[in-house]
This record gives structure tokens, C-alpha cells and sequence, in this order.
């Protein structure tokens, strides 16, 4: 048991990395703020933030096992047929948080998507950047059970701009706001450095099966039709690093948050998903790149629409990229982030409340 007083637990959701990186400023600022974050997830996403901070406390959350379909086509009638396994894993979250805030002698909670990870008995924070949750023809339902679910939250932070312009459009503004939600600004756990051009294109891969795979292996397959150097993250946690060599493609399975920052720094362009936790990496670090969304996506299908529609970056369909397209990067600007501080230590009054 730890006995240190004013211990938070952070909680990110299993969805690719973008929720578990888009924590680690968060994580980071507690510990500067005189706090003791606890971390706690599953998967690729726990993997990962064990490996940048092996001196938390980490605990395990039930998967909700997500899972893309294969056609994105079908990926609402995947994303219901998992619904049952995802209401277990969110009943079972529940009970396992009202455990651990008397046996962790939680101060408060930060979820970031994590439906079941609240309680009554301490201040509990929900972060998302989607108070609307686009579905396609059902989004009006979808969105209203998702802001049904942030209103038990003594607060819900949005990782962005509250006025305009901002990164998120309609995802993360309401016609009507809630009244407990807060605008802190975009997160990122990267900085823009000068430093001299190693690669002319840098991959990067993430997001759950099978659509991460699928889109490493067209890439691969037409890797020859891109001329300059190129590092390749495939988006693969493991125990231990790989990196290989192969002509002019130097490919990672994962990288820590140190590498991938002096490597964005180093390329010259990037190819990528378009997750919201990307765009604000991007826009900080005010790079150019060309988005291929994940099919049947909408969220990402909607940030890459909105994002070219704003002459800020290209994007392509899946089946349609070729890396002949990149050559439209040069068409577009890119995102810089407003020169805001995040006020830490007014947020984190919350838990210092009784």
C-alpha cells in the first residue's frame, strides 16, 4: 500500500497510443505539483507508460478488447457487436476503482475515455476531446449517452482550444456547453527543437488491429516509390527495441517519447493517422504532414476533412494512397499551437478540496 498522501490515479483508454501519450504532460505536471500519479490501464497502452515512467505505480484495468474491422465499411457493426464485452470491462472497472481509492488512499481521478474509472468518494476528472462522438446517422445518440457519462465527472477537460480557431471543430464544442467542462489547451509531451534534417519522411504508425497491420504492410509493399530517407515507427509495443536497416527505410517497432521527439524533429515530413492526439503533436511541433485516416474512423475521417478544408494538411483515403501524394504537402502550411501555458496548478485545485 502506498502511503504517501495526495495520490491520483490517471487512466487512459487502450485505443492506440494517442490517450496514454496525450497523459504524459499531465502525469509529469502532477509530479512537479507536489502529487504522486498512479497509473492505470491495459495493453500497449500500460506497456507503454511503464516503460517512461518505471518508478509509478502501475496497475491493470480490464481490456475492452477494441478491435477495428478489417473493412471499414463495417466498423460500426464491429464496434456494437463489442459492445456487451465493453460493458463488462466497465462494470468490472468500477469495482476495482471503489477498491483502489481506499486502498491507495486516492486523492482524485483522471480518466481519459475510461467509462467506468470514477468514483463518489474523490474528486474525478474525465478528459476527451470528443463531446460529440461521430457515428455516422446514430451520432445524436451516440454523442448524448457519451455526455451522459461525463456529467458524473466533478469535471471533464478538453485538450484544446475553447474559441475558435481551435483543432477540434464540432468533436469537442457544444451549442450548449456543460457547465463543469474546462478547456486546458492542446497536450503534447513533444518540443519543437532546431536541429539538422536526418529524414526526409517520417512513418508513424498506431491504432488498434487489424487496420495498424494492414497499413504497415501497403506501405511496405510500395516503400521503393519514395525516394529519400525514411524511419518507419511501426506502432509495435514490445519488451525490447528493434531497429532495422534496409536500404533507405530505417524501421523501429516503437520508439519512447525522447526518440520520437528528436525524430520529428529530425524529419522533414510526416505520414501518419489522423488521431487527435497526433494533430496536437503535429501543431506543437509545426510540422507538415499527410494524413491517412483510419477507414470507418469518423472521428479521424472528420479531423483530416476539417484540418484540409483549413489549408493545414492533406490527406488520402486509404486505398488510395500512393506516396506520389505527399507531393501535396508543400500546398499546405501546418498547425501552430497559440503561445498558451497550461495553468497546472489551477487545475489540480481540485483535488486539493475536501
Amino acid at each position: 500500500m502506498i502511503s504517501m498522501e495526495k495520490n491520483i490515479l490517471v487512466a487512459p483508454l487502450n485505443w492506440g497510443l494517442g490517450h496514454a501519450t496525450r497523459c504524459i504532460p499531465i502525469i509529469k505536471a502532477l509530479q512537479e505539483n507536489g502529487f504522486t500519479p498512479i497509473l492505470a490501464s491495459d495493453g500497449d497502452a500500460l506497456a507503454m507508460l511503464k516503460k517512461e515512467f518505471p518508478y509509478l505505480k502501475a496497475l491493470e484495468l480490464p481490456s475492452y478488447e477494441i478491435e477495428y474491422a478489417k473493412d471499414g465499411a463495417d466498423f460500426k457493426w464491429k464496434m456494437l457487436k463489442s459492445m456487451p464485452r465493453m460493458m463488462d470491462a466497465i462494470l468490472e472497472e468500477k469495482k476495482i476503482v471503489k477498491q483502489w481509492v481506499k486502498e491507495y488512499n486516492l486523492t482524485g481521478i483522471i480518466s481519459d475515455n475510461r467509462l467506468g474509472v470514477y468514483s463518489k468518494k474523490v474528486h474525478s476528472v474525465f478528459m476527451t476531446h470528443q463531446l460529440n462522438v461521430l457515428t455516422g446517422n446514430t451520432t445524436w445518440i451516440s454523442s448524448k449517452l457519451h455526455q451522459h457519462i461525463i456529467k458524473k465527472y466533478d469535471e471533464c477537460w478538453v485538450p484544446d482550444y475553447e474559441d475558435a480557431p481551435n483543432l477540434t471543430g464540432k468533436l469537442g464544442h457544444l451549442k450548449k456547453p456543460l457547465d463543469h467542462i474546462k478547456y486546458i489547451g492542446p497536450l503534447s509531451r513533444l518540443e519543437k527543437k532546431e536541429v539538422p534534417v536526418k529524414y526526409d519522411l517520417m512513418i508513424i504508425l498506431s491504432g488498434p488491429e487489424p487496420q495498424r497491420s494492414i497499413l504497415e504492410h501497403r506501405l511496405r509493399d510500395s516503400i521503393d516509390d519514395f525516394k529519400g530517407s525514411v524511419v518507419f515507427i511501426c506502432g509495435k509495443m514490445a519488451l525490447q527495441q528493434s531497429k532495422i536497416e534496409i536500404d533507405h527505410v530505417t524501421y523501429y517497432n516503437f520508439m519512447t517519447s525522447e526518440q520520437l521527439e528528436q525524430t520529428f524533429n529530425e524529419s522533414e515530413i510526416v505520414l501518419c493517422r489522423s488521431g487527435y492526439t497526433t494533430v496536437m503533436d503535429l501543431a506543437a511541433l509545426e510540422k507538415k504532414a499527410f494524413f491517412i485516416p483510419t477507414p470507418g474512423q469518423y472521428e479521424q475521417e472528420y479531423l483530416a476533412k476539417r484540418l484540409k478544408k483549413h489549408g493545414l494538411f492533406p490527406y488520402s483515403k486509404q486505398e488510395d494512397f500512393t506516396f506520389e501524394k505527399l507531393t501535396e504537402i508543400d500546398l499546405y502550411k501546418h498547425a501552430i499551437l497559440k503561445s498558451e501555458r497550461i495553468h497546472w496548478k489551477n487545475l489540480f485545485c481540485l483535488f486539493e478540496k475536501k
